[in-house]
């Protein structure tokens, strides 16, 4: 394991591995799997480009890893494309094999990724994340010295841009706040803390997962809205054993992922507009 804390003095990069969460759960049931008729979500293509493809592309494109693992079921999916195909050719995008849940399949690869951690988590469905946000959180993580790191972004910041996002927010003390399903595990004791996910995600749509999941104290100061993010963060931490950093990005699109038609359209138009801007500029 790598202790470092910090980005050196001569600006190159700490190791972190990284770990793609892109099984599909509810295979071509998925109603985003079914718009294209897909065997997995992560196939969907967005404004004529892969979903998949997307996501490791700007990891690859941070410069903030090595080699990019990929938490699949099939194998096969990340050959779905030419460029996919090539990376997985040159060992820039290597496979690991899902397991019955997010906690279990996130365990089973730090087993199997060579010198694991730092591990840095994201999902197959954040098409919108882009190199600098993704640098941007290595960044905080790498000033910072918890255990273990969440991705927020806050509601003002979201709406600003998208007012019709459908997204659920925390709402705290200091505002309201999504996940940008981007996660940072600096130590191994930082890993227990992934069996909080055996029973899945989504805490802000189903509050009864913040009971079962982090215990009755943070689930009071959730609900009754009795501290701050970071406090609640804290409590969390308390009840898990770890220190926990909130990490605070100004990315508008940063929590939006793709789990339905609505999510789906929201990034397919925000693509299109980035490349119509981008030939623009060009």
């Amino acid at each position: 394991m790598n202790s470092t804390s910090s980005i050196p003095a001569d600006g190159s990069h700490p190791h972190a591995a990284v770990l793609v969460m892109a099984a599909s759960r509810r295979g071509v049931d998925d109603p985003v799997a079914r718009l294209q008729n897909k065997s997995h979500k992560c196939l969907v293509e967005l404004d004529g480009q892969v979903m998949l493809e997307r996501v490791l592309e700007a990891l690859i494109d941070s410069g903030c890893f090595g080699t990019v693992h990929v938490s699949v079921d099939d194998a096969s999916i990340l050959r779905a494309t030419p460029v996919m195909q090539a990376w997985a050719d040159e060992g820039r995008v290597v496979p690991v094999a899902a397991r019955g849940n997010l906690a279990d399949s996130v365990l089973a690869a730090a087993e199997e990724i060579p010198d694991p951690l730092p591990l840095i988590i994201t999902t197959g469905d954040n098409a919108l994340h882009t190199p600098e946000l993704i640098r941007d959180f290595m960044q905080a993580f790498w000033e910072g010295d918890e255990d273990a790191a969440v991705a927020f972004t806050s509601d003002d910041v979201v709406l600003r841009d998208y007012p019709n996002s459908g997204l659920a927010f925390h709402q705290m003390k200091d505002g309201g706040f999504s996940s940008c399903n981007l996660y940072g595990l600096r130590r191994a004791k930082a890993l227990t803390a992934v069996k909080i996910f055996e029973g899945g995600g989504q805490f802000g749509k189903r509050h009864m997962r913040i009971l079962k999941a982090f215990g009755l104290w943070p689930f009071i100061i959730y609900k009754l809205k009795l501290s701050d993010m970071r406090g609640l963060v804290n409590a969390i931490g308390r009840k898990l054993g770890v220190s926990i950093a909130p990490v605070m990005l100004e990315y508008p699109f940063g929590p939006i992922d793709v789990d339905h038609k609505h999510s789906f359209d929201i990034t397919e138009a925000t693509l299109i507009k980035r490349r119509e801007n981008a030939q623009l500029i060009d």
